[in-house]
Protein backbone atom coordinates (compact mmCIF):
# COMPACT_ATOMS: atom_id res chain seq x y z
CA UNK A 1 0.00 0.00 0.00
CA UNK A 2 1.38 3.73 -1.30
CA UNK A 3 2.70 5.11 2.37
CA UNK A 4 1.11 8.70 1.09
CA UNK A 5 -2.10 6.95 1.40
CA UNK A 6 -2.03 5.93 4.91
CA UNK A 7 -0.62 9.24 5.94
CA UNK A 8 -3.81 11.07 4.91
CA UNK A 9 -7.10 8.71 4.76
CA UNK A 10 -9.46 11.03 3.79
CA UNK A 11 -7.38 12.24 0.90
CA UNK A 12 -8.83 9.82 -1.67
CA UNK A 13 -12.58 10.49 -0.58
CA UNK A 14 -11.78 14.13 -0.68
CA UNK A 15 -11.26 14.18 -4.38
CA UNK A 16 -13.63 12.00 -5.04
CA UNK A 17 -16.49 13.94 -3.15
CA UNK A 18 -15.76 17.07 -5.08
CA UNK A 19 -16.57 15.96 -8.68
CA UNK A 20 -19.41 13.71 -6.96
CA UNK A 21 -22.64 13.87 -8.90
CA UNK A 22 -24.49 12.23 -5.54
CA UNK A 23 -24.98 14.66 -2.67
CA UNK A 24 -22.91 14.03 -0.05
CA UNK A 25 -19.71 15.11 2.23
CA UNK A 26 -16.45 14.54 3.88
CA UNK A 27 -15.97 15.57 7.72
CA UNK A 28 -12.81 14.90 9.36
CA UNK A 29 -12.44 13.73 12.94
CA UNK A 30 -12.77 17.19 14.57
CA UNK A 31 -16.39 17.54 12.27
CA UNK A 32 -14.92 20.23 10.11
CA UNK A 33 -16.04 19.53 6.28
CA UNK A 34 -13.60 18.88 3.96
CA UNK A 35 -15.21 17.89 0.75
CA UNK A 36 -18.83 18.47 -0.02
CA UNK A 37 -20.31 17.54 -3.96
CA UNK A 38 -21.73 20.60 -5.96
CA UNK A 39 -24.78 18.58 -5.83
CA UNK A 40 -25.19 18.83 -1.72
CA UNK A 41 -24.08 22.41 -2.01
CA UNK A 42 -26.88 22.91 -4.16
CA UNK A 43 -29.36 20.24 -2.01
CA UNK A 44 -28.44 22.18 1.31
CA UNK A 45 -29.64 25.48 -0.99
CA UNK A 46 -25.88 27.25 0.25
CA UNK A 47 -24.49 29.84 -2.32
CA UNK A 48 -20.69 27.86 -1.89
CA UNK A 49 -19.01 25.21 -0.58
CA UNK A 50 -19.05 25.12 3.15
CA UNK A 51 -15.24 23.29 2.93
CA UNK A 52 -13.70 24.38 5.87
CA UNK A 53 -16.40 25.07 8.13
CA UNK A 54 -17.10 22.76 11.40
CA UNK A 55 -20.40 20.93 10.51
CA UNK A 56 -21.48 21.91 14.58
CA UNK A 57 -21.19 25.61 13.70
CA UNK A 58 -21.27 25.99 9.67
CA UNK A 59 -23.14 28.05 7.37
CA UNK A 60 -26.10 25.65 7.74
CA UNK A 61 -27.67 24.44 11.18
CA UNK A 62 -28.93 21.20 12.01
CA UNK A 63 -32.81 22.25 13.51
CA UNK A 64 -35.31 19.54 14.87
CA UNK A 65 -38.26 18.49 13.71
CA UNK A 66 -40.29 20.66 15.78
CA UNK A 67 -42.59 23.13 14.04
CA UNK A 68 -39.90 25.94 14.54
CA UNK A 69 -37.06 24.39 13.80
CA UNK A 70 -34.72 24.70 16.97
CA UNK A 71 -31.46 24.45 16.81
CA UNK A 72 -30.43 20.91 18.16
CA UNK A 73 -28.24 20.43 21.64
CA UNK A 74 -24.54 19.20 21.54
CA UNK A 75 -25.85 15.86 22.57
CA UNK A 76 -28.29 15.53 19.66
CA UNK A 77 -25.63 16.83 16.97
CA UNK A 78 -23.18 13.90 18.48
CA UNK A 79 -26.36 11.47 17.05
CA UNK A 80 -26.84 13.03 13.59
CA UNK A 81 -25.12 10.39 11.14
CA UNK A 82 -22.26 12.08 10.39
CA UNK A 83 -20.72 13.20 13.56
CA UNK A 84 -22.08 9.03 14.81
CA UNK A 85 -20.40 7.26 12.25
CA UNK A 86 -16.90 8.75 13.68
CA UNK A 87 -17.55 8.73 17.37
CA UNK A 88 -18.59 5.07 17.10
CA UNK A 89 -16.67 4.20 13.88
CA UNK A 90 -19.61 2.28 12.73
CA UNK A 91 -22.82 3.08 9.46
CA UNK A 92 -25.06 5.17 10.72
CA UNK A 93 -28.41 6.61 9.57
CA UNK A 94 -31.04 8.77 10.25
CA UNK A 95 -32.94 11.53 8.82
CA UNK A 96 -31.71 14.74 9.38
CA UNK A 97 -33.06 18.59 9.13
CA UNK A 98 -30.91 21.65 7.86
CA UNK A 99 -32.06 25.31 7.73
CA UNK A 100 -29.35 27.15 5.59
CA UNK A 101 -30.74 30.95 5.65
CA UNK A 102 -34.46 30.58 5.44
CA UNK A 103 -34.79 27.07 3.26
CA UNK A 104 -35.17 23.91 5.35
CA UNK A 105 -34.33 20.81 4.29
CA UNK A 106 -34.94 17.10 5.32
CA UNK A 107 -32.38 14.54 4.31
CA UNK A 108 -32.12 11.00 4.93
CA UNK A 109 -28.50 10.76 5.74
CA UNK A 110 -26.20 7.67 4.85
CA UNK A 111 -22.43 8.12 7.06
CA UNK A 112 -19.75 5.62 7.01
CA UNK A 113 -16.58 6.12 9.02
CA UNK A 114 -13.24 6.21 7.32
CA UNK A 115 -9.83 5.49 8.31
CA UNK A 116 -7.53 2.77 8.52
CA UNK A 117 -8.58 -0.55 10.97
CA UNK A 118 -9.21 0.66 14.74
CA UNK A 119 -8.70 4.67 13.54
CA UNK A 120 -11.52 6.47 12.38
CA UNK A 121 -9.98 9.77 10.39
CA UNK A 122 -13.52 11.01 9.59
CA UNK A 123 -16.81 9.86 7.53
CA UNK A 124 -18.62 9.83 4.29
CA UNK A 125 -21.99 11.18 4.19
CA UNK A 126 -24.56 10.61 1.37
CA UNK A 127 -28.02 13.02 1.67
CA UNK A 128 -31.11 11.82 -0.25
CA UNK A 129 -33.93 14.78 0.14
CA UNK A 130 -37.37 13.07 1.87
Amino acid sequence: MDPDRLADPLDHWVRAVASAIEPCLVIDADGVIVAMSPSCVELMSLTSSAVGSNLRKGPFRLIDFSADGGKLSKSEVDKVPPVLAVSSGRLARGLIRVRCGDAVVTLDAIATPIGHTGSVAGSLTFFSPV
